[in-house]
């Protein structure tokens, strides 16, 4: 009897073990542990050179609270998503850190983020701390996704200054919302709805050649690792002659 409790026990234990790994893989708000710098003449704000294509909106978006991640930039689709990172430092470091967005490539001594210097201070706790924080360079940190948030702000669209009217189209999008990923991009003309998928050039830049005539809707496709999507249909079109270097609200925010 005794031998047979000792067994159910010792199966109950491995079936709780089995479960908290299960929860612990699939667990979306848990932290991951790593290591962060910052860039060294970032001038506190991010680069205006950043491989998302934002340019200096780059620089500035969130505060200037922005970061160059290495795996997490997955070819581009990471570009415009939020994490929370906070250093681990209990002498030093608060226990909300800082909420950063991707707007760059970026790896250096197994550093999951490069941060703007002025991200990098915002995980101190006291202006002090912060300047103990940047003579550090590195430090370990850990972090996990959360959803981007910009009051008053819409989903944007920035036409890329190399394009032409009306043979090459190519944007760049402004103020990712949500917690999913932009994983997909249709161009639609608003007569006949006829759709054209775009491909992604690089970072947060979607372009085409020969791209349809007359009024344009933008429809994006958000994605999450679970495989849930939704697409996402803009309230206002682009304009039939749309111009190079112009910027257009697409009158939708997001939390998904």
């Amino acid at each position: 009897m005794a031998t047979s409790l000792s067994s159910l026990s010792f199966l109950f234990a491995i079936l709780l073990l089995m479960h908290a790994h299960a929860k612990a893989s699939t667990c979306s708000d848990c932290f991951i542990q790593s290591r962060a710098s910052y860039y060294p003449n970032s001038d506190e704000k991010g680069t205006d050179t950043g491989r998302c294509g934002y340019g200096s909106f780059g620089a500035t978006l969130n505060g200037g609270d922005v970061s160059a991640v290495s795996d997490l930039y997955r070819d581009g689709v990471g570009c415009g998503a939020c994490y929370q990172v906070r250093c681990t430092n209990s002498a030093y470091c608060s226990d909300k850190g800082v909420t950063i967005v991707v707007t760059d490539h970026g790896s250096g001594d197994r550093t999951d983020f490069i941060m703007s210097s002025r991200a990098f201070g915002h995980m101190a706790q006291t202006t002090d701390a912060a300047s103990s924080l940047l003579n550090l360079g590195v430090v370990d940190i850990e972090y996990r996704r959360v959803s981007c948030s910009y009051p008053n702000k819409n989903i944007t669209i920035k036409i890329d200054e190399n394009s032409s009217y009306p043979h090459y189209f190519a944007f760049v999008i402004y103020y990712q919302q949500g917690k999913k990923d932009i994983t997909a991009v249709q161009l639609c003309e608003t007569q006949n709805f006829v759709c054209k998928l775009l491909d992604r050039s690089h970072g947060a830049v979607w372009t085409t050649t020969s791209p349809p005539s007359g009024a344009l809707q933008v429809r994006m496709l958000f994605s999450d690792d679970d495989g849930d999507e939704s697409w996402v249909v803009p309230v206002n079109n682009i304009p039939e002659e749309w111009k190079a270097g112009e910027t257009y609200d697409t009158g939708v925010q997001v939390n998904i």
